[in-house]
């Protein structure tokens, strides 16, 4: 059979056709019937190219182009969707490699996944993950099943051959001639007899025009003396072999290098709280900027970015002595001439940068050293780098004390300790609701001040059930026994503070009853038999009792009520939790 009838039966046959030709020709049949299609088509019509990454890389842009159409898919797109389509049409089905199935794969699968589709390797799962995504995304029906527009090919096809095997000849054919050129001249050559080997190269199909071939022949005609190897002295040598990591790691470690300023302002924060000593509590640091993109779950990163806080630390330490010590060189002392000559530009740019970087101090950190920088300072000299983060230090401790005596974050914090009260107690899904509306307590601010200013007066029931309701809209659970009077009482202490509600006007918190029913019917029952104790006698005293028992008497129902009183008391306190 010949091509154009082999391709035109495996575009149309079905399933079980499909498997009995793989049968036939000793190929694997398992697989949807696109994938074994794809698979038939690659041993059959192509037996000698090779379709592996690497091969893919080696393949031109007009030979791709035929590929795809005689896999029946789509042909359009630059050379590197192209490769990336063929690459997944032939290793790939498009149901089980569906943008929604990439996050149940590792990372290590992702990564050789990138790999494979000529993507850059860097990053954490999320960031391998969206690059897929994207290929996928744009590569969306152009792979996985032969076009339906195909029917049997009328003519012949022409199936594009790989031109390795005769490039290789020619490729060695002209080593050999000039091999045998060099060994004829060993006293050397004129440079007409070198124009004529370029001619006869040329014969044999050499392009001598090309500046690439031109460079090859000219070190095979004249090689380069090779370099003397120095015997390295025996007290300079390394016994010690050099570590070798997986493509992953050192990818980390380069990503790690970059961001070398983000690990320092962040071991920065690291050492003002604790110090390298501590091993448990900086095992826990180096542990938790995985958050942030570094993969420290690796253990060569983790030991990088360890040995990036313990110099950090021996730096700070030099920084905390040069502070308060004489400068111990002239380039010193001229440094720190320029960082008081500055000291005022760089206060005014400190407060725009923490303005911009209100939440993120790290990053605040690294614009403040940045800035330095740009202002000419010398941030390798230890008294300059120790007092530019010094001042940045202090401006933070004062924006901090500035905002403990803020009223608006002291009415949030009121309202926090009134949201977290006995929070511990609560069951999840009211504790995750406490939070979401903690993080977007100024968005609940505004919807109470606008509720009270299209309100009349006070805050009565329609407006309490209007907020609850708005938030509810929102996706906030709140209408709860637990949640909803504290969701008004801060509603409350809100607009009493800006002045629409009087402090009296504000929804009291019912005290909870921390008892069981059947302890409440216990401790009535105990309260009416105590409230019949202190119901006078009926009956009358003997008038024949002696003053000395009346007293006796006295004393004993002090005592009596005391207890009882007592009692009472404990009551109380049980009944209020």
């Amino acid at each position: 059979m010949d091509t154009s009838a082999l391709l035109g039966k495996l575009y149309q046959a079905r399933f079980d056709d499909l498997k009995s030709i793989a049968q036939e020709h000793g190929i694997a049949k398992s697989g949807p019937v696109e994938s074994l299609r794809a698979r038939l088509i690659r041993h059959l019509i192509f037996p000698d190219w090779d379709f592996s990454p690497a091969g893919l890389r080696s393949i031109s842009n007009s030979d791709l182009g035929e590929i795809l159409g005689l896999f029946g898919i789509k042909k359009s797109g630059s050379i590197k969707a192209r490769r990336q389509r063929l690459h997944l049409h032939l290793n790939h089905d498009p149901k089980s490699l569906a943008v929604e199935r990439l996050d149940d794969m590792t990372r290590d699968q992702l990564h050789a996944m990138c790999k494979d589709l000529e993507l850059a390797l860097s990053g954490n799962k999320q960031a391998l993950l969206a690059r897929v995504a994207g290929v996928l995304a744009s590569q969306e029906n152009a792979w996985g099943k032969v076009k339906k527009s195909l029917r049997r090919p009328k003519g012949p096809i022409n199936v594009p051959q790989m031109a390795t095997s005769s490039t290789a000849s020619a490729e060695s054919s002209v080593e050999e001639t000039v091999a045998s050129f060099v060994e004829d001249h060993d006293d050397g050559w004129t440079y007409e007899e070198e124009l004529t080997l370029k001619a006869g190269l040329a014969d044999v199909g050499h392009d001598v025009s090309s500046s690439m071939n031109d460079a090859d022949l000219e070190r095979q005609l004249r090689p380069e003396p090779a370099e003397e190897v120095l015997s390295v002295p025996p007290m300079i040598q390394h016994t010690g072999a050099v570590e070798t990591h997986s493509l992953e790691t050192e990818t980390a470690l380069m990503e790690l290098r970059e961001r070398h300023a983000e690990i320092q302002a962040f071991a920065r924060d690291f050492l003002m709280v604790s110090s390298t000593t501590n091993q448990d509590d900086m095992n826990a640091f180096i542990a938790s900027l995985r958050a942030q993109g570094f993969a420290t779950d690796l253990p060569p990163v983790h030991q990088a970015v360890a040995q990036v806080i313990m110099e950090l630390d021996f730096h700070v330490q030099n920084e905390s002595k040069a502070a308060t010590a004489m400068p111990q060189s002239w380039s010193e002392r001229e440094a720190l001439r320029r960082f008081e000559e500055v000291r005022s530009t760089l206060r005014d740019r400190l407060e725009n940068i923490l303005a911009l970087h209100a939440s993120d101090v790290v990053k605040a950190r690294m614009a403040f050293e940045q800035e330095g920088r740009e202002l000419e300072l010398d941030l390798r000299v230890p008294s300059v780098s120790g007092r530019l983060h010094a001042l940045f230090d202090l401006h933070i401790e004062i924006a901090e004390s500035q905002a403990l005596h803020d009223p608006v974050v002291q009415r949030r914090q009121r309202m926090m300790r009134i949201l977290h009260r006995g929070a511990v107690h609560m069951p999840e899904s009211e504790r995750m609701t406490i939070e979401r509306l903690e993080r977007n307590i100024s968005s609940f601010e505004e919807l109470v001040q606008t509720i009270l200013e299209s309100g009349e007066e006070g805050f009565d029931d329609a407006q309490q059930a209007l907020v609850i309701r708005f938030l509810e809209s929102k996706g906030y659970d709140v209408n709860t026994s637990t949640l909803r009077p504290r969701i008004l009482a801060c509603a409350g202490i809100l607009g009493a503070e800006l002045g629409y509600l009087s402090p009296s006007e504000i929804p009291r918190i019912a005290p909870g009853v921390l008892v069981t029913e059947t302890e409440v019917d216990a401790i009535v029952t105990e309260l009416k038999s105590l409230a019949a104790s202190f119901k006078p006698s009926e009956e009358q005293a003997p008038e024949e009792e002696t003053v000395a028992e009346s007293v006796a008497d006295a004393s004993d129902s002090l005592a009596r009520v005391r207890g009882k009183i007592d009692r009472v008391d404990e009551l109380l306190n049980r009944l209020n939790g």
